[in-house]
This record gives structure tokens, C-alpha cells and sequence, in this order.
């Protein structure tokens, strides 16, 4: 019979082999947002269309070639997240958390969709850790945000991160440079898409991805040097925090990011064993976000992590992940009479925090035994008419072949299995 379906294309199961690796680097995430006080949000896989139109931007290559879009039974548009911002400030403002006590901290872990072309490390359907902060306004708090994600790095052991750091101003200062940046790119040869939308939207052209716009942007004017005085002394303390922090960095004056809620500080972490895709983190202040989905205007900045590129950067660095937790004791029974107390002993020690298993599948001994073996039990134990007669058994080491008699009883074995 023909394989009934397979996964669409840009999507990638995590299989129980490898999902190790993921819960090492949510563990070591979490942990670290939590000590930095954020606290975890989850928001819908869909948001109504509108949402990601009005806080990501309609001439963003995110809404208009990258959205999985799609009508409802009733005719309402709706689409899954292609990031995880906008949706959180939907749920802060809609259930009144930035009315609370600021600022406000949060952080998640999400799936993310974009029609884009698959390749390493970039899917269709990827998972992001991400974090946010509402109410604080000072540089100080960039650097905070920056330095929270330069520790997960850090503490995951990654090496040769690079930050890239701009700021892109606020909507005062950016107005002379859009002009300067019209005049520079009607006098190139441009991709259609950014011929389209040069007098809309400028800056989008210097995140084009084509090749041809690419060596045009390397000599297109800079903002930095249009900044007014307060984004220009925004950004050298954001730069002085950093230094003061030991977060190292370089300027990058092109440094647009790809959505246009951002302003000021715009910041992204690359990695060499990435190649070409080699964001692996990337984020910003967006301090007109709030307003523009209809809240109380308030100051905003966070960032997103890809975790799939962040697994990827830890194998080609050869770094370890937790090991993935393996079966403690697999009891292997050879009639029904020790059917039964094998099943009591290992809902017994569950209940203790042991993995413990027997046979559901009616195998033999050797069969049992070599399926044991491949759960990488680390402890085995036989019990037949003998050791219920008996009420011992021998527990097995299963490394060693290193054997101790115990009596059947839970707590008795759960002792051995922690001693032996």
C-alpha cells in the first residue's frame, strides 16, 4: 500500500531520538529568561490578518510574499504568526497587562510560519524562543535585552557569536535620510520588488535579499549619520552599557531588520558555522508598536532566536546537549503470575520519579532482554515463580553485569536502584 502522506515541504518532525537537544536548549532559555524576570506567555498559532498588516508593515517582504493567509468559514482573515511580537502585544494590550506594573517582561517559545524557499536551518514552520519587554525606555534596557540573549550563548557554550548593532532612529530623524536614500536608489538598477516600493517604504530596500540590490545597498547612505540629538545619544549609551557589560559588538550601519515596528536600537547575533543564513538571533526596540495596534502608547523592544539554527550552531561546534533521559529498570516477567507484580512495582516506582518497564507485548525472556537493551535500560531484574516464592529477585547492571540480590518491594528497590 502507498505511504499515505508525508510532512509538507519546510516542515521537520522532532523525533523522540533528537528531542533531547531541544529540551536542553528550553531548559537553559527558560532558566535564564526567568533569572532575568520574564515571565512566559503563549499566544495563538493564528492571529487575524490585520494584526501582522498594521504591526509588521504592508511593504514588508513578511506580509506581502511570506504570510500563510487564509479566509475562515465566515470570511474573516486570519494567519498563522510569522513572528512572535506582534501577537504578544496583541495579548498585553488586549487583557491589560502594560496597565500593570512596568516594565513588563515576557518570554516564549512559538512556532513561526513563512513561506519561504527551505533550506538548513530555515523552515517553513520554525520554532523560536523570544522575549519582550514593555515600559522601559532607557538605553539601559537594550542592553539588558541584548545581554540576555548574549547569556544563553554563553551559557550553551556557543563560540565566535558575533552582535552586529544599529540604531535606525525615530520617525523624526528618519525623514531626511529616507529622502537622501529615494535620490541614491533612483540612479541604481533595482529588483522589481524594490522598484515598487522606493518611494514607499526606502530602508525596506537595504533588506532586499536579491544578489543585484545586495552590492547596491554596500554603498547606499547610512542613518547614523542623519540621527537627531536624542537617538544619537540613545544609541552611544546603549553602546557604553554594552561595553560596560563585557557584551562585545560591532556597528553595523546598514542594520535595518526586516519589520517595520522597529526604532532606535536594532541588533542581530551571527554565527559562522551558520554560512549564508547566519542570524541566529536578531531584535530591537519598537516603541511605536503598542500605539499602532490601538494601546496606550508605551515603549517596547525584545527579540527572536531560532532554535532549529540554534541546535544547528551547537552540532557544528561539537557541543553536548543533556543526555536524554533513559529507562532506569525494565523488569522482564516470565509467567502471568509475575505479571502482576512486576506491573506493581513498576507503578510503584513511577510514582517515585523511576522510568521503570515490563512487558506489554507477550515477548519471551531473550526477547525482553534485548528489549531492554535497546531502551538503554540501565538497570534489569527477572521475576518468575522462583523470586515470588522467594521475595527476592536480583537487579542486573546492565553496563557492568555487576548483580544484588533485593527484596520485592518498592521502596526496597527503589533503594538499590539509587545505591547500586
Amino acid at each position: 500500500m502507498a505511504l499515505i502522506t508525508k510532512a509538507p515541504r519546510g516542515t521537520e518532525d522532532k523525533l523522540p531520538a533528537d528531542i533531547y537537544k531541544w529540551h536542553t536548549v528550553e531548559k537553559i532559555t527558560r532558566a535564564i529568561a526567568e533569572s532575568y524576570g520574564c515571565k512566559e506567555i503563549r499566544t495563538p498559532a493564528f492571529e487575524h490578518t490585520e494584526l501582522f498588516q498594521r504591526g509588521i508593515g504592508g511593504t514588508t517582504d513578511v506580509v506581502q510574499k511570506e504570510m500563510y493567509t487564509f479566509d475562515d468559514k465566515k470570511g474573516r482573515s486570519l494567519t498563522l504568526k510569522p513572528e512572535g511580537t506582534a501577537g504578544a502585544a496583541r495579548a498585553a494590550i488586549e487583557h491589560g497587562l502594560i496597565a500593570a506594573a512596568l516594565p513588563l517582561k515576557l518570554f516564549y517559545f512559538t512556532s513561526c510560519f513563512r513561506y519561504e524557499a527551505p533550506q538548513s536551518g530555515r523552515l517553513r514552520e520554525h520554532r523560536q524562543f523570544g522575549v519582550e519587554v514593555y515600559g522601559a525606555v532607557k538605553p539601559l534596557a537594550d542592553a539588558e535585552v541584548i545581554c540576555l540573549a548574549n547569556d544563553v550563548f554563553i551559557q550553551l557554550g556557543l563560540k565566535n557569536v558575533q552582535l552586529e548593532i544599529n540604531s535606525i532612529g525615530c520617525s523624526g530623524c528618519r525623514g531626511e535620510y529616507k529622502k537622501e536614500l529615494i535620490d541614491f536608489y533612483k540612479q541604481q538598477n533595482l529588483c522589481n520588488l524594490c522598484s515598487e516600493r522606493l518611494e514607499r517604504n526606502p530602508m525596506r530596500l537595504l533588506d532586499c535579499k536579491s544578489d543585484s540590490c545586495r552590492e547596491v545597498n554596500k554603498n547606499a547612505p547610512v542613518i547614523t549619520k542623519y540621527l537627531c540629538n536624542g537617538c544619537e545619544a540613545h544609541f552611544t549609551a546603549v553602546k557604553s552599557a554594552l561595553t560596560a557589560l563585557g557584551v562585545s559588538f560591532t556597528e553595523s550601519p546598514r542594520l535595518v531588520r526586516g519589520l517595520d515596528y522597529y526604532t532606535n536600537t536594532v541588533f542581530e547575533f551571527k554565527s559562522e558555522s551558520l554560512g549564508a543564513q547566519d542570524t541566529v538571533c536578531a531584535g530591537g526596540r519598537y516603541d511605536g508598536l503598542i500605539a499602532e495596534l490601538g494601546g496606550t502608547p508605551v515603549a517596547g523592544l525584545g527579540f527572536g532566536m531560532g532554535l532549529e539554527r540554534l541546535i544547528l550552531v551547537m552540532q557544528a561546534q561539537g557541543l553536548e546537549f543533556e543526555p536524554a533521559k533513559s529507562c532506569d529498570l525494565y523488569i522482564a516477567a516470565l509467567d502471568s503470575g509475575a505479571e502482576i507484580t512486576a506491573a506493581k512495582l513498576v507503578k510503584e516506582l513511577r510514582e517515585c520519579g523511576f522510568w521503570a518497564e515490563t512487558d506489554l507485548a507477550g515477548r519471551g525472556l531473550g526477547a525482553q532482554m534485548k528489549y531492554a537493551d535497546k531502551l538503554g535500560a540501565r538497570f534489569s531484574m527477572v521475576l518468575g515463580s522462583n523470586e515470588l516464592s522467594n521475595g527476592t529477585a536480583i537487579i542486573k547492571n546492565m553496563q557492568n553485569g555487576e548483580k544484588r540480590e533485593v527484596g520485592l518491594s518498592a521502596e526496597k528497590v527503589k533503594l538499590c536502584l539509587i545505591e547500586f
